[in-house]
């Protein structure tokens, strides 16, 4: 009865419209980036490996990366299997974890210690948090200078942080959940996985293909630019109030 008070719902996909809510009032408008923002504006390469140098990572050697909270459902330490089975092929992978922890999440805390744990002394794997070194500036240079971005969540709302990274011209590798399969074209700007070895394929598939991880990065950019921007996002907000307003003026 609370939401049928309201002239406008807005979701993020037609698949989270629950169907006993009035369907005439429902907008589907998927969230997006900015651009200008520290986390998303231009870095050039020397800045990037700067950056990443700064923290401990050798701008030289490969670099796998996931940016996320550290929560089950993001399966860092499914990400750790997918490195350990890399690592046998690519012997001098660094892998980096980044991600946000709050006082208020002690699940966050118990899973990131599981990470440390499962991590043991690799010094190829670098785990960062908001305490340490990852920072909207910080997230931004590793999602540029990575060779692969990995997303391998098991479930999703809509994870934005896939567009970011597209957007930054870097192909991902990601769990085909929530909003991901919206930002990311299988086959065409990174992939889709469903387990842990099919996502260290794809992830070493591009590792061995340069040329083409570059192109799906671009191929990648290019479908952020046109769907998952602020100025898209504006241009719906606003036709949605233009739609209310006609509205009312008829009722009126």
């Amino acid at each position: 009865p609370y939401v049928e008070e309201y002239d406008a719902l807005v979701y993020t996909m037609q698949e989270y419209v629950s169907p006993d809510i009035p369907q005439e009032k429902v907008s589907i408008i998927a969230p997006a980036i900015d651009p200008l923002s520290p986390k998303n504006t231009y870095l050039n390469k020397a800045m990037c490996e700067k950056i990443i140098s700064w923290v401990g990572i050798d701008p030289e050697k490969p670099l796998i990366t996931q940016v996320s909270r550290f929560d089950p459902w993001k399966d860092p330490l499914g990400v750790l299997e997918v490195y350990h089975q890399l690592k046998k092929e690519v012997p001098d992978l660094q892998l980096a974890l980044l991600g946000h922890l709050a006082a208020d999440d002690p699940q966050g805390w118990l899973m990131y210690d599981q990470v440390v744990a499962a991590a043991g002394s690799d010094p190829d794997i670098h785990m960062f948090t908001n305490f340490t070194a990852a920072s909207s500036l910080e997230v931004n240079a590793f999602q540029r200078r990575s060779d692969v971005v990995i997303q391998k969540s098991i479930r999703e709302g809509f994870g934005l942080v896939v567009a970011e990274a597209l957007w930054k011209g870097t192909p991902v590798v990601a769990g085909r959940a929530g909003g991901i399969p919206l930002q990311l074209q299988d086959g065409k700007s990174g992939y889709l996985i469903d387990s842990t070895d099919e996502c260290a394929n794809k992830v070493y598939k591009l590792l061995q293909n340069p040329k083409q991880a570059r192109k799906m990065g671009l191929n990648g950019k290019r479908h952020i630019r046109s769907h998952f921007l602020s100025p898209r996002l504006l241009d719906d907000e606003l036709t949605l109030l233009s739609s209310l307003g006609s509205r009312s003026a008829v009722h009126s």
